[in-house]
């Protein structure tokens, strides 16, 4: 698969600061300590872990609109930014993304991490392996021992994690079990409570930002009350209304479906999303009202690509408040891998 397109797509400048001011919002909400006592999580211990760093490669994904860019999702180990026919993806020159695409993503690399394990699960048979890949090299040219590893690749001994004979200081968590919960993961867990290894992205910026749970906080009445009414209304311009199923009337909740969206809330990339005007009664009996979400259905962008219409959106790559990529995804029908034919990755650029 190549890039759907060379020529870059072109987005208005103020959508790109709505954008941009958004992510840096919610990355610096993570941080204030009435966001986390409002929050009462009962999550995994491992969420308790605050590390220096932020968060490697958080990806907030919007479509524009008529009424401005609306976030999607947050994901919490984006990909995208190496296409493995074309390379890194080209990107603008901007103030908001000083030096080159290379020099950045090596910033979120402290000197410190000598040893890194880019670790996913059955890390040869998933999609974006080339990209991992492509990581590992750039690591690698920069003077640093790099394991593409699967779970079972790492070993636990007393003083910390192995990659073979080698001691990992530092993991680059492309692995979806985000709060470290799973059986093949433990020694991981173990070894990242015991400060014997770092780990990134961490649980407490999926618990905090990533999780869509956070969309469905940010709607609760007042829940918000604590920030400037300005930021406030922000979020709200961005976020479209997101509840859980189980706060809302479900005679209501299935009379109005066709202008809702309902996702699994653990989920990831697109995975189990369902339109409400498709779905049957019988279906959406069988939903989980606990763990389903419903949000406003935004539907996506379109745009041509050599006289093919596609739908369309955007990716910002944040570390922090630093905005380190951004990428724009063509596709009809299932985004996940982009199947139809001429679907796929597009460079950006902004206009006023």
């Amino acid at each position: 698969m190549t890039l759907a397109t060379q020529t870059p797509v072109s987005i208005p400048e103020q959508d790109f600061k709505t954008m941009l001011s958004f992510a840096k919002t919610i990355d610096t909400l993570q941080y204030q300590p009435m966001y986390w006592a409002a929050l009462q999580l009962d999550l995994p211990e491992t969420i308790d872990l605050q590390p220096k760093q932020p968060s490697i490669l958080m990806g907030y994904d919007f479509h524009l609109t008529a009424d401005g860019p609306k976030l999607i999702e947050i994901n919490n180990n984006a990909g995208g930014l190496w296409e493995k026919d074309d390379g890194w993806i080209p990107q603008m020159k901007h103030e908001a993304m000083p030096g080159n695409l290379p020099t950045r993503l090596l910033s979120m690399f402290p000197k410190s991490w000598q040893h890194i394990a880019i670790m996913d699960e059955d890390i040869e048979q998933q999609y974006m392996f080339p990209e991992m890949q492509a990581y590992a090299k750039l690591l690698q040219d920069n003077g640093r021992a790099v394991s593409l590893v699967s779970p079972e690749g790492l070993t636990l001994n007393d003083d910390g994690l192995y990659a073979g004979s080698e001691k990992v200081d530092m993991i680059y968590n492309r692995h979806t079990d985000f709060y470290l919960e799973s059986q093949d993961v433990q020694h991981i867990r173990q070894a990242l409570m015991a400060g014997q290894v770092d780990l990134n992205p961490y649980p407490r910026s999926y618990a905090l930002v990533g999780d869509k749970g956070r969309m469905v906080d940010w709607w609760r009445k007042d829940f918000l009350s604590f920030l400037e009414k300005k930021t406030v209304q922000l979020i709200h311009d961005v976020v479209p209304e997101t509840h859980v199923l189980a706060d809302i009337d479900l005679e209501q909740a299935w009379a109005n479906r066709k202008a809702w969206v309902f996702k699994p809330a653990a989920r990831h990339g697109g995975k189990g999303v369902l339109l409400g005007k498709a779905m049957s009664r019988k279906r959406f009996a069988a939903l989980d009202t606990v763990s389903t979400v419903m949000q406003k259905l935004v539907p996506a962008s379109q745009i041509d690509i050599d006289g093919k219409s596609f739908k369309f959106d955007v990716r910002l790559y944040m570390y922090g408040e630093k905005l380190i990529g951004m990428a724009g995804r063509a596709w009809n029908g299932q985004i996940t891998n982009f199947r139809e034919e001429g679907s796929g990755w597009t460079p950006i650029v902004i206009h006023e």
